[in-house]
């Protein structure tokens, strides 16, 4: 076994492989760039040796520069994480000319199947059922256009180099083709060093499924079940699951036995992942082989019990997997939702900027059920515009489908992020949306479930009354706690009255409430007047703690609380609203206050995010029509194009191309 491996990655996954190679007494090394001089993994890391400018490209995806630094370290072997040089096949050989040891497939694996076109093309000659598509060199955009008329609308461009969803864009028509090709060849050069894209067929209604195989250096190959990946948002994995609610025993086995075969075919020795687009009615096709650890490889490891950081090394170092396809069982089920830092609000753009608080959910593994976060940042960290804006991985395990998504929904609630947005309340509304529960996924769900975005929602119903009893609890506690302070003037002991009005951004509750011996009972008021039956809430909670958690009538509850002027903001179920909690007497006065009104920004084009303006599309005096380009702005590797909302004339361009913008900046403004 292995001495010493270095990590070349960065993030979370650097830190997962840090925390089984420290479970296996293995020696770490961890790379980093500038903008890295503070992460966490350069911290967990025995040693850590830095490989230069912020940029990957300067850095990270320097194959120079990672063989330099196992010598200097002594490193004998190198894990790839996923990204940056995990499926470049010149990476292995070039660490085996230097006598290091690759931890992951061979060179020619990753030649075979690493390459989209390429595996394709060898799934193809192994008689694997393909999705339609045009696999050669597509020369240019009329190219393009003329290639996916052939094959029929819609179409998907994908990078042949590419994975999470970088470089991919789906196209229904030739403007779209037109458009897509461009932008799609300039992230897979951006992300990938490689700008060659394939052009396929596009399966309407698909589901996202594939198949986790494991090899060893002998000839040995099993497959550890499959994942559940459809929702998903521009071809981004959002939330993963293990299993797949569609499959069943004998199309599982088909899967797993295809996904082999393919992977037998290339001669694979490690870890890797065999994608399939599955139709409603379980038919399948193979999409692509990532050769390397998957983001989602978490679900996998919960539902069998398989470290398969450690088979990696343990393959690597010659030795025989342990495990035969016999020994495979699945047992529960696995939910991953995916943090990002990203703000949904804002149709999901890149957010950076330092983590004020950041207090994810205490792991653990009890009553049946576990909680598991795989994170790369700490707090006081900071979430740079050069890299993917992954926060963490956030893993819930238990018996079923429906307490796992129970466990994932309490967690997702009970995680604090303060100082950038974050896609938590959009996780958060997703476990709770009836058609996620009810499974009936596909890879267009996100699309078709919240066509408009995502938006600010008014809580109706049995959560709102939820809200507001814990808002109320709340402002009991920090009302019980002003009363004990201490040097107070003598003088009558201040009783306040029973009834409350609670605000969730001004709309009204009325309630009592009243202190329990174990909680707080609150009961709400009727159009009557008259109060209905009383609900008891149980709650450890202190003043400043970010997280309520406690039950509602014995329902475990969790929120997120945030102190504002007059109140505080609470976040629960994809909800997020201010809280305001008066006496009625209070309430009389409030109800007079006069609302302030937002500032008219419709005249101006704001950069909705932290980036770098990469182009200009207009001129000043240039008329526009409503869905015309108006600029590109890129971050954290994803080009997004920025569109007039409705006809008008350029007056003032205030940003060139180039520049670094902070968000909300103005670009440029209208007549």
């Amino acid at each position: 076994m292995f001495k010493r491996i270095l990590i070349a990655n960065r993030g979370e996954i650097a830190c997962r492989v840090i925390k089984t190679a420290r479970r296996m007494g293995i020696e770490t090394v961890a790379v980093y760039s500038e903008a890295d001089r503070d992460a966490l993994h350069v911290e967990m890391a025995d040693q850590a040796v830095l490989i230069g400018p912020p940029a990957a490209a300067e850095s990270y995806l320097v194959m120079e520069k990672i063989v330099e630094a196992c010598r200097k370290t002594g490193a004998e072997a190198v894990h790839p994480g996923y990204g940056f040089l995990s499926e470049r096949e010149a990476f292995p050989r070039a660490l085996e000319a230097a006598g290091i040891v690759f931890i992951g497939p061979n060179a020619g694996a990753i030649a075979a199947m690493g390459d989209k076109i390429e595996s394709k093309k060898a799934a193809a000659k192994a008689d694997v059922s393909t999705v339609p598509g045009h696999l050669g060199v597509i020369e240019d955009e009329r190219h393009a256009v003329k290639i996916a008329d052939a094959i029929g609308y819609p179409v998907m461009i994908k990078a042949s180099a590419g994975g999470g969803g970088k470089g991919m864009r789906i196209a229904t028509s030739t403007t779209e083709v037109a458009e897509g090709f461009g932008l799609a060849k300039a992230e897979a050069k951006a992300s990938f060093g490689d700008d060659r894209v394939f052009i396929e067929k596009f399966i309407v209604n698909p589901r996202h499924i594939e198949i986790q195989v494991l090899g060893d250096k002998h000839g040995n190959l099993i497959y550890l079940g499959e994942r559940e990946c459809s929702i998903q948002r521009r071809n981004q994995k959002v939330i993963e699951e293990a299993p797949s609610p569609l499959l069943d025993e004998a199309t599982r086995r088909r899967m797993g036995e295809q996904a082999v075969a393919l992977a037998r075919a290339v001669n694979y020795d490690s870890a890797g992942t065999v994608e399939f687009v599955a139709g409603q009615d379980k038919s399948f096709y193979f999409l692509e082989m990532n050769t390397r650890l998957q983001v989602e490889h978490p679900v996998t490891e919960l539902v069998t019990g398989v470290d398969l950081v450690e088979q990696m090394i343990r393959v690597a170092a010659g030795e025989k997997l342990a495990l035969a396809q016999k020994d495979i069982t699945l047992t529960g089920w696995a939910v991953e939702s995916r943090v990002y830092a990203e703000d949904p609000f804002r149709n999901f753009l890149p957010s950076i900027g330092r983590l004020v608080k950041y207090r994810p959910p205490v792991e653990s593994s009890q009553d049946g059920i576990t909680v598991r976060n795989d994170t790369g940042v700490q707090e006081g960290g900071e979430i740079s515009i050069y890299y993917d804006p992954m926060i963490a991985k956030l893993v819930t395990h238990a018996s079923s489908r429906t307490a796992a998504i129970e466990a994932q929904s309490t967690a997702l609630d009970s995680f604090y992020i303060d100082g950038i947005r974050h896609n938590i309340p959009f996780l958060s509304a997703l476990m709770n949306h009836p058609r996620w529960r009810a499974g009936e996924l596909s890879t267009g769900f996100i699309a078709e479930e919240f066509p408009k975005g995502f938006a600010v929602r008014v809580p109706e119903g049995e959560t709102a009354r939820r809200l507001a009893a814990v808002g109320a609890a709340i402002d009991h506690v920090l009302g019980e706690r002003k009363r004990r302070i201490s040097g107070q003037l003598n003088g009558r002991l201040v009783q306040r009255e029973r009834r409350r009005a609670v605000w969730l951004d001004r709309n009204e509750t009325a309630l009592e409430i009243g202190r329990a011996s174990d909680g707080i009972t609150v009961s709400f008021v009727g159009a009557d007047g008259l109060s209905g039956h009383p609900h008891h809430l149980v709650s450890p909670w202190k003043p400043g703690e970010p997280v309520w958690q406690g039950t509602i009538d014995g329902l475990r509850v969790a929120m997120q609380v945030r102190p504002i002027p007059n109140g505080f903001r609470l976040a629960h179920q994809g909800f997020e609203v201010a809280v305001s909690v008066f006496t009625e007497s209070e309430a009389k006065a409030a109800r007079l206050m006069p609302v302030g009104a937002k500032a008219d920004i419709g005249k101006k084009l704001l950069c909705p995010m932290p980036g770098l303006v990469v182009s200009i599309a207009v001129s000043e005096g240039q008329e526009v029509k409503a869905g015309e380009t108006l600029a590109v702005v890129e971050a954290m590797k994803m080009q997004n194009v920025l569109r007039a909302e409705r006809d008008g004339t350029v007056k003032k361009i205030h940003a060139a191309p180039g520049a670094t913008l902070a968000v909300d900046a103005v670009i440029l403004e209208f007549a």
